[in-house]
């Protein structure tokens, strides 16, 4: 299978969005600012301003494009996204946070459906239960039985992982206008995921080509549910409480 078998529409019309707080690398920037208007030394990134409804959100949805890093708020912890339609930017992703390639990486996305258009097989018992569980704090494991977005699934090519959060509007305005992409926690392999910008290592924050900042965040991972067997079972429990989600979407699927 060449990469083109699993291409799919990632450059929908750019959309003009709210203008966010948006930082971007370079080694002698020094200074960093929040939503709320407050400033804090961090090394490597600077605040980056713009008139208001100019779009300095298309300074990260440009790194996305050019396959680079972006760091991205999520509605648990921050996380490093890339263009998910692309392999060379997964291995960029995977090499930055020293993440073996045998572990996966989600898609994340601000709307089911767009998922589900780039993911059609997903579609049915598996979506069902998915639409009772989302947007929320959860990564849902999802069968993938045309192996779509190989280089983020690990050693399960036939299943692949996906999120639907709540997210910032500082984020959303990022994530819009390509519709999905891949993401994973911005910590070292093993690290602590982080709640805050200066929690992220600095060896990240020197390799994001964007950075968007939507202050502290509440700094715990997803709830993991794996749905593509008959019955939902619970990977890991963390932000959110797994007995609910799995009442949920077994009501969902009854």
């Amino acid at each position: 299978m060449s990469l083109a078998d699993t291409a799919v529409d990632c450059d929908p019309p750019l959309l003009r969005t709210r203008a966010v707080k948006l930082f971007a690398h370079e080694d002698l920037w020094k200074s960093v600012g929040r939503s709320d208007g407050a400033q804090r030394d961090v090394p490597g990134v600077r605040l980056r301003t713009g008139p208001e409804g100019t779009g300095v959100s298309d300074d990260a949805v440009a790194a996305l494009r050019a396959g680079q890093v972006v760091l991205l708020p999520t509605d648990t912890v921050y996380g490093l996204a890339v263009d998910a339609c692309r392999e060379a930017p997964a291995r960029r992703l995977y090499r930055l946070k020293n993440r073996p390639e045998t572990e996966p990486v989600a898609l994340i996305a601000g709307d089911l459906d767009a998922i589900l258009d780039a993911v059609p097989e997903a579609r049915g018992r598996a979506a069902v239960a998915a639409r009772a569980l989302l947007p929320g704090p959860y990564t849902l494991v999802l069968p993938n039985p045309a192996r779509r977005f190989r280089w983020l699934c690990g050693t399960t090519p036939e299943a692949i992982g996906i999120r639907v959060p709540e997210l910032p509007q500082e984020a959303q305005a990022v994530v819009e206008p390509l519709g999905f992409v891949a993401a994973t926690s911005a910590n070292l392999h093993g690290g602590t995921d982080p709640a805050r910008i200066e929690n992220v290592p600095r060896e990240i924050l020197d390799g994001c080509g964007a950075v968007v900042d939507a202050g502290e965040l509440p700094g715990t991972p997803s709830t993991v549910i794996d749905l593509t067997g008959p019955e939902p079972v619970v990977l890991r429990e963390a932000a959110a409480i797994a007995q609910d989600a799995l009442d949920a979407a077994t009501a969902a699927l009854a």
